[in-house]
């Protein structure tokens, strides 16, 4: 028998019942608001923000990310000036603004991609600037990217596997000794499974990642993030590449975050999916954040019309 013919038995001993690919599960996945847990989340998203006014800034009651003076300049070029951003727990907010705006840079910088020129940022009550990525990740605040990052190589299972902390199989001297790591390698996969199962990848487990949709790959990098066991999560443009059918699958697993008790902070462009999902939202233009509040409160600040049309958009109607 080859080896092909026995990885095909091998896979279809252990194979759980067909399932529909994500494209088909797209069209049946819940209408938004979802359960009366996921309304639940979302009044008390709202709850905690009723009182916060619309303004860049902004203090937030129990926020889980700050940051003061977050300045990156690539010669005399300032990529990002933030002089103050909260992010409150528990909630989905969408950072949003035009090309250019800074957004991915400010991501790079908060998640140890990139240092600052200058600024402080504290995660969870601890400082978090001089934290370098997997430091940052370590400590509960994993990101996804807009490219994506699987590893096209390695099997879709072997790519959630490595996404674990800790692993005690890693360390030179405890690999000597399966008894100290196989119970560990037996949850991470159990947990691994359990993902991808909710995200609709389980009949991919085997498949390289490089032969997954662009949208499957965004899932993938969003179950292997899951796999730290984060409490935040930042999402950069999780829609762009994303065909039509799995756009509101993925809608739906961000609003799950929040319900699962993770705060989510996202880039987009889609005003449509800020609207259905985002519980509040930051502007930035030129580096700077201009504004913040709620996606209604957003979408009628003449600050954040002139930031996308230009300010004298207006007056060039005349």
């Amino acid at each position: 028998m080859s080896d092909k013919e026995r990885s095909d038995n091998e896979r279809s001993d252990t194979a759980p019942t067909e399932k529909a690919p994500a494209e088909q599960a797209a069209e049946t996945a819940p209408p938004a608001g979802g359960t009366p847990a996921g309304k639940a989340g979302i009044t008390a998203a709202k709850a905690a923000l009723k009182d916060v006014p619309p303004e860049p800034g902004a203090s937030k009651p129990d926020p889980i990310l700050t940051a003061s003076g977050v300045r990156r300049a690539f010669g005399g070029l300032v990529a990002v000036d933030v002089d103050h951003l909260e992010v409150q727990r528990g909630t989905i907010t969408a950072l949003i603004g035009p090309n250019g705006a800074g957004k991915t840079t400010f991501f790079n910088l908060l998640t140890g991609f990139d240092r600052p020129s200058q600024g402080t940022w504290e995660f969870d009550g601890h400082r978090a600037n001089r934290m370098r990525s997997y430091q940052v990740a370590r400590a509960g605040m994993v990101r996804t990217f807009q490219l994506t990052k699987a590893l096209t190589r390695m099997s879709v299972m072997d790519n959630m596997l490595i996404g674990a902390h800790s692993q005690i199989g890693e360390r030179m001297w405890a690999g000597l000794f399966p008894r100290l790591w196989k119970r560990q390698e037996a949850a991470n996969r159990e947990r691994a499974l359990s993902l991808l199962e909710r995200f609709k990848l389980i009949d991919k487990r085997d498949d390289y990642a490089g032969e997954l949709s662009g949208g499957q790959r965004k899932l993938l990098e969003m179950a292997r993030a899951l796999m730290l066991e984060p409490k935040m999560i930042m999402l950069d443009e999780p829609m762009a590449g994303v065909n039509p059918a799995l756009k509101q699958s993925l809608l739906e697993h961000i609003k799950d975050l929040r319900e699962d008790g993770m705060t989510v902070l996202f880039v987009e462009h889609d005003m449509d999916m800020v609207h259905e999902i985002a519980d509040w939202v930051a502007v930035m233009a030129a580096g700077q954040l201009i504004t913040e509040g709620t996606p209604d409160q957003i979408s009628a600040d003449q600050r954040v019309i002139d930031a996308y049309l230009g300010a004298h958009h207006d007056a060039a109607q005349h």
